[in-house]
Protein backbone atom coordinates (compact mmCIF):
# COMPACT_ATOMS: atom_id res chain seq x y z
CA UNK A 1 0.00 0.00 0.00
CA UNK A 2 1.41 3.19 -0.97
CA UNK A 3 1.73 6.17 1.40
CA UNK A 4 -1.74 8.12 2.59
CA UNK A 5 -2.11 11.07 1.08
CA UNK A 6 -4.36 12.74 3.96
CA UNK A 7 -5.01 11.71 7.03
CA UNK A 8 -7.55 12.82 9.28
CA UNK A 9 -11.14 11.73 10.74
CA UNK A 10 -14.55 10.76 9.22
CA UNK A 11 -17.12 12.70 11.47
CA UNK A 12 -20.96 11.61 11.58
CA UNK A 13 -23.39 12.74 14.22
CA UNK A 14 -21.14 12.79 17.10
CA UNK A 15 -18.64 9.72 16.15
CA UNK A 16 -15.12 10.19 14.90
CA UNK A 17 -13.18 7.35 13.06
CA UNK A 18 -9.70 8.34 12.61
CA UNK A 19 -8.62 7.15 8.96
CA UNK A 20 -6.18 7.75 6.07
CA UNK A 21 -6.68 8.20 2.15
CA UNK A 22 -4.80 6.00 0.15
CA UNK A 23 -5.53 5.71 -3.95
CA UNK A 24 -7.66 2.85 -4.88
CA UNK A 25 -6.49 3.47 -8.47
CA UNK A 26 -2.87 3.31 -10.38
CA UNK A 27 -1.81 4.74 -13.32
CA UNK A 28 -0.48 1.85 -16.31
CA UNK A 29 -0.48 4.23 -19.51
CA UNK A 30 2.74 3.78 -21.19
CA UNK A 31 4.18 7.34 -20.91
CA UNK A 32 6.92 8.52 -23.94
CA UNK A 33 9.11 12.08 -23.84
CA UNK A 34 9.54 14.12 -27.10
CA UNK A 35 13.11 13.17 -28.47
CA UNK A 36 14.99 15.11 -31.49
CA UNK A 37 14.47 12.86 -34.56
CA UNK A 38 17.86 13.67 -35.51
CA UNK A 39 20.03 12.78 -32.41
CA UNK A 40 17.22 11.19 -29.51
CA UNK A 41 17.98 14.77 -27.72
CA UNK A 42 15.66 15.06 -25.18
CA UNK A 43 12.91 17.85 -25.50
CA UNK A 44 12.62 20.15 -23.06
CA UNK A 45 9.42 22.85 -23.02
CA UNK A 46 10.02 26.44 -22.12
CA UNK A 47 8.34 28.90 -20.66
CA UNK A 48 7.88 32.03 -23.74
CA UNK A 49 6.31 35.09 -23.29
CA UNK A 50 4.37 35.96 -26.23
CA UNK A 51 4.62 39.98 -25.53
CA UNK A 52 8.41 40.23 -25.37
CA UNK A 53 9.62 36.52 -27.10
CA UNK A 54 11.81 36.29 -23.77
CA UNK A 55 12.14 32.87 -22.02
CA UNK A 56 10.72 33.27 -19.06
CA UNK A 57 12.14 31.77 -15.22
CA UNK A 58 9.77 30.14 -13.10
CA UNK A 59 9.56 32.60 -10.09
CA UNK A 60 8.60 35.48 -12.84
CA UNK A 61 4.86 33.77 -13.35
CA UNK A 62 1.78 34.74 -11.78
CA UNK A 63 -1.36 33.48 -12.80
CA UNK A 64 -4.15 34.65 -14.87
CA UNK A 65 -8.15 34.43 -15.54
CA UNK A 66 -9.02 35.25 -19.13
CA UNK A 67 -12.34 37.24 -18.72
CA UNK A 68 -12.23 37.99 -22.48
CA UNK A 69 -10.66 36.74 -25.54
CA UNK A 70 -6.69 38.18 -24.90
CA UNK A 71 -7.66 40.08 -21.90
CA UNK A 72 -6.62 38.43 -18.79
CA UNK A 73 -6.48 39.68 -14.89
CA UNK A 74 -3.54 38.65 -12.59
CA UNK A 75 -4.09 36.31 -9.25
CA UNK A 76 -1.49 36.52 -6.26
CA UNK A 77 -0.73 33.54 -4.49
CA UNK A 78 -2.03 35.92 -1.59
CA UNK A 79 -5.19 36.62 -3.06
CA UNK A 80 -6.09 32.77 -3.89
CA UNK A 81 -5.30 32.13 -0.18
CA UNK A 82 -7.45 34.35 1.09
CA UNK A 83 -10.51 32.74 -0.79
CA UNK A 84 -8.97 29.07 0.20
CA UNK A 85 -11.66 26.54 1.90
CA UNK A 86 -10.51 26.50 5.47
CA UNK A 87 -8.30 23.59 6.26
CA UNK A 88 -10.02 20.43 7.48
CA UNK A 89 -9.12 16.61 8.85
CA UNK A 90 -12.37 15.85 8.65
CA UNK A 91 -14.85 13.77 6.35
CA UNK A 92 -18.14 15.14 7.28
CA UNK A 93 -20.79 13.05 6.48
CA UNK A 94 -24.35 14.81 5.56
CA UNK A 95 -26.29 11.80 5.12
CA UNK A 96 -27.23 8.58 4.11
CA UNK A 97 -29.01 7.25 0.91
CA UNK A 98 -29.52 4.37 -1.45
CA UNK A 99 -26.91 3.92 -3.75
CA UNK A 100 -29.34 3.30 -6.74
CA UNK A 101 -30.24 6.99 -5.94
CA UNK A 102 -27.13 8.42 -7.30
CA UNK A 103 -26.67 8.51 -11.26
CA UNK A 104 -22.99 6.97 -11.39
CA UNK A 105 -21.92 10.47 -13.63
CA UNK A 106 -21.37 12.03 -10.83
CA UNK A 107 -18.51 9.52 -9.25
CA UNK A 108 -15.04 10.46 -10.29
CA UNK A 109 -11.76 8.89 -8.56
CA UNK A 110 -11.76 5.81 -5.76
CA UNK A 111 -10.15 5.85 -2.46
CA UNK A 112 -9.41 3.32 0.02
CA UNK A 113 -10.22 4.76 4.15
CA UNK A 114 -8.38 2.75 5.98
CA UNK A 115 -8.05 3.15 9.59
CA UNK A 116 -5.40 3.56 12.20
CA UNK A 117 -5.46 0.53 15.03
CA UNK A 118 -7.38 2.43 17.47
CA UNK A 119 -10.13 2.66 15.14
CA UNK A 120 -10.85 -0.72 14.05
CA UNK A 121 -13.93 -1.76 15.81
CA UNK A 122 -15.70 1.59 15.20
CA UNK A 123 -14.74 1.70 11.25
CA UNK A 124 -15.82 -1.98 11.36
CA UNK A 125 -19.05 -1.12 12.85
CA UNK A 126 -19.80 1.81 10.12
CA UNK A 127 -18.50 -0.54 7.36
CA UNK A 128 -20.76 -3.16 8.33
CA UNK A 129 -24.00 -0.73 9.62
CA UNK A 130 -23.79 0.21 5.85
CA UNK A 131 -23.60 -2.61 4.20
CA UNK A 132 -26.41 -4.12 6.11
CA UNK A 133 -28.66 -0.56 5.67
CA UNK A 134 -27.65 -0.54 1.62
CA UNK A 135 -26.32 2.96 2.46
CA UNK A 136 -23.84 5.54 1.16
CA UNK A 137 -23.21 8.47 3.22
CA UNK A 138 -22.81 11.97 0.81
CA UNK A 139 -19.66 14.11 2.50
CA UNK A 140 -17.42 16.74 2.38
CA UNK A 141 -13.83 16.97 2.97
CA UNK A 142 -10.68 19.43 2.33
CA UNK A 143 -7.64 17.78 0.43
CA UNK A 144 -4.77 20.01 -0.11
CA UNK A 145 -6.91 23.61 -1.06
CA UNK A 146 -9.71 22.14 -2.77
CA UNK A 147 -13.42 20.90 -1.06
CA UNK A 148 -14.60 18.08 -2.55
CA UNK A 149 -17.63 15.94 -2.74
CA UNK A 150 -17.72 12.47 -2.21
CA UNK A 151 -19.05 9.12 -1.14
CA UNK A 152 -18.44 6.51 1.24
CA UNK A 153 -19.64 3.32 0.86
CA UNK A 154 -18.07 -0.38 1.74
CA UNK A 155 -16.27 -2.79 -0.67
CA UNK A 156 -15.45 -5.89 0.67
CA UNK A 157 -13.07 -5.01 4.08
CA UNK A 158 -12.61 -1.62 3.26
CA UNK A 159 -14.69 1.55 2.98
CA UNK A 160 -14.11 3.80 -0.45
CA UNK A 161 -14.47 7.24 -0.39
CA UNK A 162 -15.23 8.31 -4.36
CA UNK A 163 -14.96 11.67 -5.17
CA UNK A 164 -17.82 13.23 -7.27
CA UNK A 165 -18.46 16.06 -9.27
CA UNK A 166 -20.57 18.81 -8.26
CA UNK A 167 -24.01 19.24 -9.54
CA UNK A 168 -22.46 22.46 -12.14
CA UNK A 169 -19.70 20.41 -13.61
CA UNK A 170 -22.04 17.29 -15.27
CA UNK A 171 -22.80 18.65 -18.51
CA UNK A 172 -26.76 18.25 -20.21
CA UNK A 173 -26.39 15.62 -23.30
CA UNK A 174 -26.99 18.30 -26.19
CA UNK A 175 -27.57 17.46 -29.38
CA UNK A 176 -29.46 14.63 -29.18
CA UNK A 177 -32.10 14.07 -31.27
CA UNK A 178 -35.71 15.45 -30.64
CA UNK A 179 -38.97 13.08 -30.47
CA UNK A 180 -39.01 9.67 -30.13
CA UNK A 181 -38.19 7.51 -33.31
CA UNK A 182 -41.22 4.54 -33.90
CA UNK A 183 -40.22 1.28 -32.18
CA UNK A 184 -42.06 -1.87 -32.96
CA UNK A 185 -43.03 -4.24 -30.36
CA UNK A 186 -41.17 -6.86 -32.32
CA UNK A 187 -37.47 -4.95 -32.20
CA UNK A 188 -38.02 -4.21 -28.87
CA UNK A 189 -38.76 -8.05 -27.89
CA UNK A 190 -35.44 -8.99 -30.18
CA UNK A 191 -33.54 -6.44 -28.33
CA UNK A 192 -34.52 -7.66 -24.91
CA UNK A 193 -34.05 -11.08 -25.74
CA UNK A 194 -30.20 -9.98 -26.98
CA UNK A 195 -29.70 -8.68 -23.57
CA UNK A 196 -31.18 -11.44 -21.82
CA UNK A 197 -28.70 -13.70 -24.29
CA UNK A 198 -26.03 -11.99 -23.24
CA UNK A 199 -26.33 -11.35 -19.63
CA UNK A 200 -23.37 -12.36 -17.31
CA UNK A 201 -23.31 -13.67 -13.52
CA UNK A 202 -21.26 -10.66 -12.31
CA UNK A 203 -18.80 -8.09 -13.49
CA UNK A 204 -15.01 -9.40 -14.00
CA UNK A 205 -12.79 -6.99 -14.42
CA UNK A 206 -10.28 -9.61 -15.13
CA UNK A 207 -11.66 -10.69 -18.30
CA UNK A 208 -10.91 -7.38 -19.86
CA UNK A 209 -7.58 -6.74 -19.70
CA UNK A 210 -5.56 -3.06 -21.13
CA UNK A 211 -4.39 -5.23 -24.41
CA UNK A 212 -3.48 -1.94 -26.18
CA UNK A 213 -0.71 -1.46 -23.37
CA UNK A 214 -0.02 -4.94 -22.94
CA UNK A 215 0.90 -4.54 -27.39
CA UNK A 216 3.04 -1.37 -26.25
CA UNK A 217 4.91 -2.96 -23.98
CA UNK A 218 5.55 -6.41 -26.33
CA UNK A 219 6.86 -3.70 -28.63
CA UNK A 220 8.99 -1.74 -26.27
CA UNK A 221 10.86 -5.12 -25.64
CA UNK A 222 11.11 -6.05 -28.98
CA UNK A 223 13.21 -2.81 -29.93
CA UNK A 224 15.10 -3.18 -26.87
CA UNK A 225 15.72 -6.60 -27.89
CA UNK A 226 16.67 -5.67 -31.42
CA UNK A 227 13.82 -7.47 -32.45
CA UNK A 228 11.70 -7.02 -35.35
CA UNK A 229 8.40 -5.68 -34.04
CA UNK A 230 5.82 -7.98 -34.73
CA UNK A 231 1.88 -7.13 -35.71
CA UNK A 232 -1.10 -9.15 -35.15
CA UNK A 233 -3.62 -6.80 -35.47
CA UNK A 234 -7.46 -7.44 -35.12
CA UNK A 235 -9.15 -5.73 -37.90
CA UNK A 236 -11.74 -3.68 -36.90
CA UNK A 237 -15.42 -3.74 -37.25
CA UNK A 238 -16.76 -0.92 -39.66
CA UNK A 239 -19.61 1.09 -38.55
CA UNK A 240 -21.98 0.30 -41.53
CA UNK A 241 -25.73 1.55 -41.92
CA UNK A 242 -28.52 -0.96 -40.05
CA UNK A 243 -31.24 -0.96 -43.33
CA UNK A 244 -32.73 -4.30 -41.82
CA UNK A 245 -32.79 -4.19 -37.81
CA UNK A 246 -35.03 -6.84 -37.58
CA UNK A 247 -32.77 -9.31 -39.34
CA UNK A 248 -29.60 -7.75 -37.62
CA UNK A 249 -31.08 -8.49 -34.16
CA UNK A 250 -31.62 -12.39 -35.33
CA UNK A 251 -28.45 -12.58 -36.32
CA UNK A 252 -26.66 -11.27 -33.49
CA UNK A 253 -28.98 -13.92 -30.83
CA UNK A 254 -27.91 -17.21 -33.04
CA UNK A 255 -24.57 -15.54 -32.75
CA UNK A 256 -24.31 -15.42 -28.97
CA UNK A 257 -26.78 -18.68 -29.14
CA UNK A 258 -23.64 -20.22 -30.95
CA UNK A 259 -21.09 -18.65 -28.34
CA UNK A 260 -23.12 -20.32 -25.34
CA UNK A 261 -23.34 -23.88 -27.23
CA UNK A 262 -19.24 -23.50 -27.56
CA UNK A 263 -18.41 -22.59 -24.01
CA UNK A 264 -21.17 -25.03 -22.64
CA UNK A 265 -19.48 -27.98 -25.05
CA UNK A 266 -15.82 -26.93 -23.58
CA UNK A 267 -17.09 -27.17 -20.01
CA UNK A 268 -18.57 -30.40 -20.79
CA UNK A 269 -15.52 -31.71 -22.29
CA UNK A 270 -13.58 -30.76 -19.31
CA UNK A 271 -15.82 -32.24 -16.96
CA UNK A 272 -15.97 -35.16 -19.02
CA UNK A 273 -11.95 -35.74 -19.32
CA UNK A 274 -12.16 -34.82 -15.34
CA UNK A 275 -14.63 -37.60 -14.71
CA UNK A 276 -12.08 -40.18 -17.14
CA UNK A 277 -9.13 -39.47 -14.90
CA UNK A 278 -10.33 -39.64 -11.50
CA UNK A 279 -12.64 -43.27 -13.05
CA UNK A 280 -8.89 -43.92 -13.60
CA UNK A 281 -6.81 -43.00 -10.44
CA UNK A 282 -9.98 -45.10 -8.47
CA UNK A 283 -9.52 -48.03 -10.68
CA UNK A 284 -6.00 -48.23 -10.44
CA UNK A 285 -6.36 -47.90 -6.43
CA UNK A 286 -8.96 -50.60 -6.35
CA UNK A 287 -6.73 -52.91 -8.21
CA UNK A 288 -3.78 -51.97 -6.03
CA UNK A 289 -5.62 -52.88 -2.54
CA UNK A 290 -6.83 -56.35 -4.40
CA UNK A 291 -3.09 -56.88 -4.93
CA UNK A 292 -2.73 -55.90 -1.51
CA UNK A 293 -5.24 -58.38 0.12
CA UNK A 294 -4.40 -61.07 -2.26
Amino acid sequence: MPRSIWNGMISFGLVNIPVGLYPATRDNDIHFHLLHKKDCGRIRQQRVCEECGEVVDYDELVKGYEYEKGEYVSVTAEELEKVQPETSELITIHGFVDPKKIDPIYYERPYYLMPDRKSDKVYTLLREALKQSNRVGIATFVLRTKEYLAALRPCGNALVLDTMHFADEIREAEGMPEGKPEIKTDELKLTQQLIDSMEQPAFDADKFPDTYSQAVQKMIEQKLEGKKVSGGKTPPRRATNVLDLMSRLKASLEETGQEKEKGTAKKSKASTKSTSKRRAKTSIKQKEELKKAA
